[in-house]
């Protein structure tokens, strides 16, 4: 199959569209939302979880200066410091974070969720403040790169905005299939503004090589989503070889740890049947080799030695092993567009909606393929690997924001400590971000001289993770008696600016009522 036919069948496969004309524009950022960037801001009284993986310190009076973090005053800022500030946000009591990076984000379409800002909002809701688009949009036209821009310049309601391309994607300039015309199109991506490139893993391994070469002339990051259609010829060993950056999902991975050769498949196997393609994944898992075997050990050494990033995005695919519990998640009613829960429903046509009959031992299935996956990623943790936190939202129900919460609490699931988890959705996610550039990330900790992109929290998120969700969290209070709902992010500063998150989630469930009172 030619190269094209591949790439399209794939993006289709995902449900993409050539939609940059389609989309609605994303409204200029209003004077009511988000306060500053103040000459001075002071956080008061927080405990800081920095995000290098130290321990909570407090009590910590921050100092922002601008879109800056200009000083920390354990105990509290001095008096004459404290009388010159714009603004004081008092959190005593609460936990301030780095901004959270994702570093797996695509934002919706025409059938899905139309207005761009409905991702935006939800993602900053729950305190993500970067975002790496892989891609944003897929299709000719750049409104991500526009997008982008806007987000810098902070005239837009959205995180720091990070566009990939998917190899191939976007030119006019044909079919990239030799590794000469590999090399120009990643220079004409990186002319045209995009940091990185995503692989569907749709050409040779000459091509592939080529471009990833180029890529790393270019200071461009890589990340691939190694698809079945190609996985014979490069899996993620080989891939990781020919000097991939980035593996995201789990492609490719139990494919280099296959018993014996070429993964088996029922005679009446269609990739294009998601029912098949998603019910055989995880007949993977069996055909690979145990955990602790020679094979195992010599692989997970071997990419750790490669220096990949692994983004493994666990929780895109969580409704594989229990679908019921995952379309009755509490924030679907009032947070889930009717558009994008009808996406999400049972289709021989969406992407990802591939539970036209799924059975109890599918599940099953995904439930043993999971532990094999988790086992994989906290090997390669352990060994020094450096793994990210991604969402890969607006499918399989799985609604943005909520979706990155998702993940956090499926590494720890996979064995990450709480503090570990942390470190992922923010220094290291950063760190795979702006590492191809050679740069150190302005972001991701807490430092002097840092961007000020911080999450404040009224609750602990190092004992509960679900105090992370826009929901927030079903406790009983002892003292009273009564079950109370506690938690959700309270504020989040990106660039200096800071932002109500409840009111961000007001204005997500405003969208989700006009687009029921329209139907």
């Amino acid at each position: 199959m030619k190269f094209w036919k591949v790439v399209f069948a794939s993006l289709a496969a995902m449900g993409a569209q050539p939609l940059a004309a389609q989309m609605e524009s994303v409204p200029d950022r209003s004077a009511q939302e988000g306060e500053g960037p103040f000459d001075k801001l002071l956080i008061r009284g927080a405990t800081v979880i920095e995000g290098t993986g130290a321990p909570p310190a407090g009590p910590i009076d921050i100092l922002v200066e601008g879109n800056r973090i200009a000083a920390l005053y354990p105990g509290g800022a001095p008096k004459d410091e404290a009388r010159t500030v714009q603004r004081v946000i008092d959190a005593k009591g609460m936990y301030v974070l780095p901004g959270f990076v994702d570093t797996h984000g695509h934002n919706g379409d025409p059938a899905k969720a139309p207005q761009p800002s409905y991702g935006y909002k939800l993602w900053l809701a729950h305190g993500v403040t970067t975002v790496r688009g892989v891609s944003f949009y897929f299709g000719p036209g750049k409104p991500d790169l526009s997008d982008a821009r806007r987000s810098a310049a902070n005239t837009i309601v959205a995180p720091r905005l990070i566009p990939y391309a998917v190899f191939g994607d976007k030119w006019s300039g044909g079919n990239p299939d030799t590794p000469a015309k590999a090399r120009e199109w990643v220079r004409w991506a990186k002319a045209q503004g995009y940091w990185g490139i995503k692989f569907f893993n749709s050409a040779t391994p000459a091509v592939l090589e080529a471009a990833l070469d180029e890529a790393k002339l270019q200071q461009m990051g890589t990340v691939a989503h190694l698809a079945q259609t190609g996985v014979a010829e490069v899996n993620a060993r080989k891939a990781v070889e020919l000097g991939l950056g980035g593996a995201t999902h789990f492609y490719g991975h139990f494919e280099s740890l296959l018993k014996e050769g070429l993964p088996h498949y029922p005679e009446d196997y269609n990739y294009f049947d998601e029912q098949a393609r998603f019910g055989w994944v995880a007949r993977l898992a069996p055909q690979a080799v145990e955990p602790g075997s020679e094979k195992w050990d010599d692989y997970v050494d071997a990419l750790v030695e490669s220096g990949v990033t692994l983004s493994p995005t666990f929780n895109i695919y969580s409704a594989s092993r229990d679908v019921m519990a995952a379309k009755t998640r509490d924030w679907h009613a009032k947070y889930s567009l009717p558009s994008l829960m009808e996406f999400y429903a049972p289709s021989a046509t969406n992407h990802g909606s591939y539970y036209k009959d799924w059975t109890s031992e599918d599940e099953t299935a995904w439930r043993n393929f999971y532990s094999k996956w988790f086992k994989l990623t906290k090997d390669f943790h352990d060994r020094g690997g450096r793994v990210t936190a991604g969402s890969d939202p607006g499918y399989i129900y799985q609604t943005w924001g909520f979706a990155y919460i998702g993940e956090l609490e499926m590494l720890r699931e996979a064995g990450l400590s709480p503090l570990a988890v942390i470190r992922a959705a923010t220094i290291d996610g950063a760190r795979e971000i702006y590492e191809p550039r050679g740069q150190e990330p302005p972001m991701g900790r807490i430092a002097v001289g840092q961007l000020a992109d911080l999450v404040i929290v009224p609750e602990n998120p190092l004992a509960n993770l679900k105090v992370l969700y826009g929901t927030g969290h079903t406790r009983l209070n002892y003292e009273t008696g009564a079950i109370e709902q506690v938690g959700g992010v309270r504020w989040t500063i990106k660039d200096g600016i800071v932002y109500d998150a409840p009111a961000l989630l007001a204005d997500v469930a405003r969208m989700v009522e006009e687009q029921h009172g329209e139907r």
